[in-house]
């Protein structure tokens, strides 16, 4: 048990730290000790996310830190948000797929990186073509939405890009995520993860916070912390091994690996029906005509029916996918029907370690 006040004491000292290396230390993705900037994804971005980044300005891209991936399927007409928003490249790529209709927030606590994103605004405005900007930048913490003047059940998707490693209370910025989703919106992040808890010796380094790997979480943790707060169970996206390129940080996390873990989760309505279904996909997810890649488990083709678990049922019949598929309900008599995936198939380094991603190389462009 850690006290209220000193839990309070070490936020505001790690946000401290945190806002200091981001906001003049680290100047571009290059001054990173770790390739967690450009760890290769596991399935390569739809063409529509392709094409948008190609139209955010250079500058945004040269300040990038994200690691992963995390541009979800059927943005139009969304409304997004963006924790740790930093640069401003992630949501500039969103503004563009969310379309006019759109909204797209981007959430930061550093001073530089808003003034940074927000020179941006009018100039991607005008490269997509839009009658009025449809991206803002609001300075705030992820634990605390509602100062930063965000609304609870009004967002379709949060999204993340390696930042919740940086903050100390994992638990508060979930809970929060999950008030502002409408039922049936979703939780798509990138961020990186420990191979087994974290030693407390790791948080009292501030390069260790700012690299991510004093408040990394150890990845099995990230599946009770998910549903103990009401989230379905998190589906694994894409992994990669994350490599330190620093002797002396190499030394300090001893046998400790990190693995960027990309996952998407879901607000399922509470009283959904959860039953077995045979699916079959149409086709219709933007970029995705021939098969949808759901995650690293559920691959759908087109016009072929799926029997899908209880879970993944209620996911593709409560969310923005629901249009998307035609579901049959299962009958079943006398069986759970709320079982979790195993495991195994939510580790990013079991991933990463089937993809053979950790000897890729890259070159650091935040492309």
């Amino acid at each position: 048990y850690i006290p209220f006040v000193q839990t309070l004491s070490m936020s505001s000292t790690v946000h401290e730290n945190v806002k200091n290396y981001y906001g003049s230390r680290l100047e571009t993705s290059d001054d990173l000790q770790t390739n967690a900037a450009c760890s290769m994804p596991s399935r390569t971005l739809p063409k529509s996310a392709c094409e948008a980044l190609k139209q955010v300005h250079p500058d945004v891209c040269k300040r990038y830190f994200g690691c992963g991936l995390v541009i979800p399927e059927k943005l139009e007409g969304c409304a997004v948000l963006d924790l740790g928003s930093g640069s401003g490249r992630d949501c500039y790529v969103f503004s563009k797929l969310v379309g006019e209709r759109g909204q797209v927030i981007g959430l930061d606590m550093t001073d530089v990186m808003i003034v940074a994103s927000q020179k941006y605004v009018q100039y991607h405005q005008e490269k997509f073509g839009y009658s009025k900007p449809n991206t803002v930048f609001v300075k705030g913490y992820m634990e605390k939405l509602s100062d930063a003047g965000i609304q609870n059940n009004s967002l379709d998707v949060v999204v993340s890009n390696c930042v919740i490693c940086l903050c100390p209370d994992k638990r508060t910025v979930i809970s929060e995520a999950y008030k502002v989703l409408k039922e049936g919106g979703e939780l798509y992040y990138s961020d990186m993860y420990a191979s087994k808890a974290v030693p407390d010796s790791f948080k009292e380094d501030p390069v260790l916070w700012g690299e991510g790997m004093a408040g990394a979480l150890y990845w099995r943790d990230l599946i009770t912390l998910m549903k103990d707060i009401g989230f379905s169970t998190p589906h694994l996206v894409a992994g990669s091994h994350i490599v330190v390129h620093n002797p002396e940080l190499q030394r300090k996390t001893g046998d400790v690996k990190y693995a960027s873990g990309t996952y998407r989760i879901f607000k399922i309505p509470q009283n959904s029906i959860k039953t077995k279904a045979l699916v079959t996909y149409k086709g219709t997810v933007p970029d995705c005509a021939e098969c949808f890649e759901f995650d690293a488990s559920h691959y759908f083709k087109t016009n072929v029916p799926v029997e899908v678990g209880a879970e993944m049922a209620a996911i593709l019949q409560n969310t923005r996918f629901s249009t998307d598929f035609n579901i049959s309900m299962l009958e079943t008599t006398g069986l759970n029907q709320s079982s979790t995936p195993q495991y195994c198939h939510l580790s990013p380094f079991l991933l990463a370690d089937k993809l053979g991603s950790s000897v890729k190389q890259c070159s650091k462009t935040g492309h």
